[in-house]
């Protein structure tokens, strides 16, 4: 059997793809214009204006707007 090197000496310690180098929390504004897109593709696809109007009059009641 080959004597090989652990695992932990192979992966590369810097910034990966998985691991970014910022940790902390996502600002809103950030994440809000990340979901954009597909919730406006989600809308034109399943045609849920309605639906979309009916949720966001439901939550600003809830938040008492």
């Amino acid at each position: 059997m080959a004597h090989t090197a652990p695992r932990a000496l192979l992966r590369p310690q810097g910034r990966t793809a998985f691991r970014p180098s910022r940790q902390g929390r996502r600002h809103p504004l950030v994440a809000t214009l990340m979901a954009l897109p597909l919730a406006v593709l989600l809308l034109v696809v399943f045609d849920g204006w309605e639906t979309v109007a009916t949720q966001a009059s439901s939550v600003g009641v809830m938040l008492g707007r």
